[in-house]
């Protein structure tokens, strides 16, 4: 994530994973729980519960080819996020997160329960759309860009009803 005038920008590519072999690989891992006050695919308005913190989310539309997004995030309690999560529409995402390092990167794999048991994710943020990164042995298809796996899809379509 970059700061331009002002504006953050999220320069992020997604991919599907192969294989479990990045949990032995894995620096650290926790449960998120969260919810959307607003879904739409102009902004998004997160809650989210990670760790001991809560957090509200706002983002942007994404761009043409889906890699980059302003981003808007602010640390709120564990009280103010559940609070708020009982606001939330319809459809919740319970994932566990798991940080892997990759040369000077860190991708951030996402193994989904609930109605998106099943699905496995990894994303990297990076500093510019062209950057090159290490891809890992069980890294897959990239699925930057394709909406059905924003997590905000997710909470509308889960991904057992594929």
């Amino acid at each position: 994530m970059y700061t331009q005038d002002s504006i953050m920008v999220e320069i992020e590519r997604k991919f599907l994973v192969n294989s479990d072999a990045f949990k032995i690989e894995a620096f650290n891992k926790y449960s998120i729980k969260q919810g959307f006050l607003n879904s739409d695919k102009e902004r998004t308005v997160r809650v989210r519960l990670k760790k001991e913190t809560g957090y509200i989310t706002v983002k942007g539309k994404s761009s043409a080819n889906g890699l980059s997004r302003f981003e808007w995030e602010k640390a709120i309690t564990v009280a103010e996020a559940e609070s708020l999560l009982n606001l939330c529409e319809n459809g919740f995402i319970d994932k566990m997160r798991y940080e892997v390092k990759s040369g000077i990167h860190t991708f951030e794999i996402d193994e989904f329960y609930g109605d998106n048991e099943g699905l496995i994710i990894a994303e990297i943020e990076l500093n510019s759309e062209s950057e090159n990164f290490e891809k890992p042995h069980w890294l897959g298809k990239e699925v930057t860009g394709d909406v059905r796996y924003y997590n905000s899809q997710l909470s509308k379509v889960p991904f057992k009803t594929w």
